[in-house]
This record gives structure tokens, sequence and C-alpha cells, in this order.
């Protein structure tokens, strides 16, 4: 997961950079559609027969040559799928929108990569594709429009292994009343479970409650990029709203860190309650966390549905694949109840609006064949392995990993997912300065006063550069 995150961060960086010059350069007119010669040798508009689909990842180019001749047979349509090569997806887009066949879909990163081609970007809120989004809340929005719908999804929280936490609720002196995990929605309610199981854990064979809070360096991006997401989401929400809380933290040249103690709340529940005594936690890798939790010797385990290949890979893993679970990170803000897991993504389509409506049309009945019929859904399952946020899939429709079932459960619960707040981040320097300074507080060495200082002041210092 750490190559996958530092690849996320770096293709918004990579966008930031490219497509500052080059948001709004392009073709001013349409792109005519395709034009044929009838034996006459009159122009005939045949837009409607041809769509261009460029595509971001080279790894599944191949499957995408595949679902193209597959919907032509199927439809008539022909889909044209080129491929940028790794790394220049920016730069290719850049290029091909200027041409006459342009792109007629395309991917944007998200709210930053909305802001730099909202010109070639048509509205999508009348779709198909967006009424069957599962938490519609992830799709890139201005004002009532909508115009990037999230196609592949993470998601992290609080990994349980239920069969332990089952033989706590079992317990017939335990100090909660609740009995199941499932109705935790709290984080008081977490609070007592996980402080109650520690004054049982002999009863409930484990070490520690939760696995090691990894701070070895380079292991800290659970807690200075995933846990540091959740304080800062809802800081940069109350000033711009849900849609455009990244935008927000782009454009903050300093933090409040308004809700550093929100973080100190699960941060300290993650230590005090830990398999491991916190001054050894700067010794811990994510592997170890992993193996911890594989083996049963701890109930809880922060990481995203990722994880589940290192758990089930743990040579002597006990963790059955239907017990494993998840909760959101509960940090005790007001209304919390209502939150979901954090779920994100760099990977949204867009529809070229300045293509003829024709192709613009077409273009979204690819898109919704591919996610509602069942030739499609098979090549989304089986062949390109997303965790599609659609519910056009049915339960033996969707992916077989328990962890990307249980991100899908609970994008659709009604809950409100977190966004991936953490790619407005301003450097890989300023999570590491705040990693650093969680270990020197976890072994006692640092006031949490001054991990709030070091935080605030690092922001700020990587934003002035």
């Amino acid at each position: 997961m750490k190559g996958k995150l530092l690849s996320a961060l770096l293709s918004v960086t990579v966008a930031v950079t490219l497509l500052a010059g080059c948001s709004s350069k392009g073709s001013e007119g349409k792109s005519g559609g395709k034009t044929n010669t009838n034996e006459g040798g009159k122009e005939t508009t045949n837009a409607a027969k041809e769509i261009y689909f460029l595509n971001f990842k080279p790894e599944i180019a191949e499957i995408y040559d595949s679902i193209a001749k597959d919907y032509e047979a199927e439809t008539g349509v022909k889909v044209k799928v080129v491929t940028a090569a790794a790394g220049t997806y920016e730069t290719t887009l850049k290029s091909e929108v200027s041409k006459s066949q342009a792109p007629t879909i395309f991917q944007i990163n998200g709210p930053v990569g909305y802001q730099n081609w909202k010109d070639y970007c048509a509205d999508l809120s009348g779709t198909k594709l967006y009424d069957i989004l599962s938490d519609k809340s992830l799709a890139v929005k201005s004002g009532d429009g909508v115009y990037g719908i999230p196609y592949v999804v993470e998601g992290y929280g609080i990994i349980y292994n239920d069969a332990i936490m089952k033989k706590y609720f079992a317990l017939g002196n335990k100090k909660v009343s609740i009995s199941s995990a499932a109705e935790i929605n709290n984080f008081d309610l977490l609070k007592q479970v996980v402080e109650d199981m520690t004054a049982h854990k002999d009863e409930l064979g484990i070490k520690g409650v939760f696995a090691s809070t990894s701070l070895k360096a380079g292991e800290q991006w659970r807690w200075q990029t995933h846990l540091a997401n959740m304080p800062l989401h809802y800081e940069f929400n109350e000033k711009s709203g849900y849609d455009s809380s990244v935008l927000a933290g782009l454009d903050a040249k300093e933090i409040e860190f308004k809700y550093a103690n929100n973080f100190k709340n699960i941060f300290d529940l993650y230590i005090n309650n830990s398999i491991t005594e916190s001054k050894l936690l700067g010794s811990k890798s994510v592997d170890d966390s992993m193996a911890e939790f594989a083996l049963g010797n701890v109930a809880m385990v922060q990481n995203g549905n990722w994880a589940w290949g290192q758990i089930s890979g743990v040579d002597g893993n006990t963790v059955k694949a239907e017990d494993i679970k998840f909760l959101p990170i509960y940090t005790g803000v007001a209304g919390e109840e209502n939150q979901g897991l954090a779920v994100g993504t760099e990977n949204y389509f867009a529809i070229n609006s300045k293509v003829s409506k024709e192709e613009q049309e077409a273009s979204v009945e690819f898109l919704e064949w591919l996610f509602t019929s069942q030739k499609g859904k098979d090549y989304v399952k089986n062949k390109l392995g997303f965790i599609a946020p659609f519910n056009s899939f049915g339960e033996n429709e969707k992916p077989t990993d328990p962890l990307a079932k249980e991100v899908l459960a609970w994008m659709d619960k009604g809950v409100t997912s977190v966004p991936w707040t953490f790619a407005a981040f301003p450097s890989e320097d300023f999570k590491n300065y705040f990693g650093d300074a969680l270990l020197q507080y976890a072994q006692g060495n640092m006031t949490w006063d001054e991990v709030v200082t070091i935080v605030k002041d690092s922001w700020a210092s990587e934003k002035s550069k």
C-alpha cells in the first residue's frame, strides 16, 4: 500500500504541476464527430458509431481492448482505446483534446483534476451512471452538476476480527451494554469496548487489543497520512464543504489543526491498548502489525482493504475471511454516528463536453454497459479487479475479497464516507515531520502540545516553499 499511496499522491502532484498551464486551452469548438462520405459524395455525420476512450492505466490496456471488441460486436459502436504511456497521461490528454478526433471519455484525478479540466467535463447528473453510484458524495461536483464519476475505490478504517469480538461480547462480566461490534458507532463506545477488552485480554486469548502502531522510519504512513486525514478533513470541510475539502486543503497556507485532540483520542487509544509497549513502537513495521493481527494475537488494526492479501498470506494465519470486518475511525467528532470508512480514489471518468452530443451520449452508454451488463460486470470483477462503487452489482458479482466486500457494504449503509483529503498535504516532508513527532510523543519525549506546534509549523513552512 505504501507504493500505491505514493503513486496516488504523486499523480496529484504531477496533475497540479502539468495541468496548471493547460486547463482551458484546448479546442474551443465541437470536435464535429466522425464524418463519412456516402455513395453520392455527401458527408454524413455518424458520431454515435464511434467513441474514443483515453486510458490511464497501461497495465490493463489489453483488457480494455477486449472490452472494446465485445462492445462493438454487441452494439455496433466502435470504441477506440488509446493508452497513455506510464506517467504521461496528463501530457497525452493535453495533446489529444486539441485534435479534431478528441477523446470522448477521459479520466481526471478528482477535484484537483476537475479544476484544471472543467471546461471539458460534461454534466453527468442526469445519467444512469450517476444514478447507480452507491455513495453519490464521492462524485466530483460543482453546484448542481456532476462532472466526474469514480469507477474504482479503496477504503480504510479499523479492521477487526469478529471471532474475538464475539468472544468478548459473550463475557458475562463485560462492562458495556451493546452486544456486537457492529453496534459501535462513535468514539466513546469504541473506547469503552477497547479498554474493557484490555482488562479481559487473558480471557480472550489476546496480547493486546490493537496491533503495533508502526512508527519505524518509512512505516508511519498509516498515522501521518491516513489517520491525519481525519482531523484535517473535518477542518477543511467546515471551511469549504464536503465536495471541496481537498481544494480547501490545497489552498490553505496554514492550518488551525482544530481537531488535534480528536486525533489524540484515537492515537492514544491505539498505543495505550496495544500489543507493544509505546516506547518500543519505533522498531515496529506495518508487516509486524499485520502479522500480529493475522496470528490472532490482537483483535484490531488500522489499515485498508489492500491488507487482506497481507493477512491471508501470513504463515499460520488464524483469521477466517468471514470474521474480518471494518469499523470507521471514530475520533469523537460531533455527528460521527453518520460517518463511514475513509473511501477514495484517484480514478474518475469524465465525458468530453467539446464533442458532439451524440458522441457524449454514446460514451455514457458504453460506461453504463460496462457497469450494468452481465458481460461488462464480469470484466470489471474478474479481469479489471475493481472495487466498483455501483449498486448494479449483485451479491454474487461483488469482489470475493472480504475487505473489498466490507468497503462496498459500508458505502451502501447510507452513511457518509470520509474523502481522502490527504491528497492536499503539502509534501512528504510534512508527513515525515508529523510521523516523527508522533514517535517522540509515543516514547514520552514530547508533549502533545509540542506535536501540535510541529504539525502547524511544518504545514506553513512547506506551503511557503
